[in-house]
């Protein structure tokens, strides 16, 4: 049989039995990997869990098959080293994008821009990382035709080299947290500061017990960035508007719970301003003058 290849084929016994070799290393490494992963399947049901043992498995089980086959055909390519020069250039140039992508992903493994389970925005792309591979990684898109970052439910497949071209904005890095903004428009004859009084007590209720884990978390991040934040509780600004007094709810919440946090905040003001007669809701009125009419009175 192997007399039978090298005369039809050209591939000497020596060849031949490296080809071989290589087969089997590379089955063995898929037996092993497919049996860590019935184990891993088997210990824990975490789907986080499961992702990192499988990504781990998978790396560490490519980057072993590389050095094995690589070590019994180096001294095949050792014979050929001009050649593999001449041809390694001119891959360089024809793989110009994949080798980009291997670059931003060592960059993403080493640096830690983002990581699996963080909130990114690159470019006009907003979603959370539930996966990174050799060539790209992969979002799970909020926002975009859904309000207040929540998921579309479609998945972005990015490449990796998009780290080295585009400012990438991470919401779970770092400080953790993302100041948001309710704004409340009251007319010029409600009571607003009794209003400002409500939205200020809301926002007391329903974010300040964020205001601790929050200052733990700047404490945590001045180590990396400068960040200076001083006040994390709750404030609500005032300003005048053309139809009337415009109260700013700012506050600290969740970059995953925002949508959440406003709602039960809007329930609150809804609930409380129904109770005061004195706060009535502003929108856009249109007022006619009648001159005539305007003497006459």
């Amino acid at each position: 049989m192997l007399e039978l290849i090298r005369e039809q084929f050209g591939i000497s016994h020596v060849n031949q039995g490296k080809i071989l070799l290589s087969l089997a290393i590379a089955m063995f490494l898929w037996l092993t990997r497919f049996l860590l992963l019935r184990l891993v399947w088997r210990q824990t049901e975490d789907a986080r869990s499961r992702y990192l043992w499988k990504r781990g498995i998978s790396i560490t089980i490519t980057l072993t098959a590389i050095i094995l086959i690589s070590s019994i055909w180096i001294s095949a390519f050792q014979k050929f080293g001009a050649f593999l020069g001449l041809l390694s250039a001119g891959l360089a140039i024809a793989l110009r994008d994949p080798l980009t992508n291997i670059a931003g992903w060592l960059f993403i493994s080493t640096r830690s821009p983002f990581q699996v389970g963080d909130r990114i925005q690159i470019d006009s792309h907003v979603g959370d990382v539930i996966d990174i591979r050799l060539f790209q990684f992969t979002i799970l898109e909020v926002g975009n035709w859904v309000e207040a970052d929540q998921s579309t439910g479609r998945i972005i497949h990015m490449p990796n080299s998009i780290v080295f071209s585009k400012p990438q904005a991470n919401y779970s890095k770092g400080f953790r947290y993302i100041w948001n903004e309710i704004r409340v428009l009251v007319t010029f004859e409600s009571d607003w500061k009794a209003a400002k009084s409500i939205l200020a007590e809301i926002g007391h209720k329903t974010s300040n017990a964020l205001s601790k884990p929050a200052k733990q978390r700047i404490r945590e991040a001045t180590k990396k960035y400068l960040i200076t934040y001083t006040h994390l509780t709750p404030f609500v600004y005032t300003s005048v508007k053309d139809n009337g007094v415009m109260l700013t709810l700012r506050y600290l919440c969740n970059p995953k719970k925002r949508r959440s946090s406003e709602h039960s905040i809007w329930e609150y003001i809804l609930e409380e301003f129904n109770k005061n007669k004195n706060i009535d809701f502003a929108y856009p009125t249109t007022r006619f003058y009648n001159q005539g009419k305007e003497k006459d009175d």
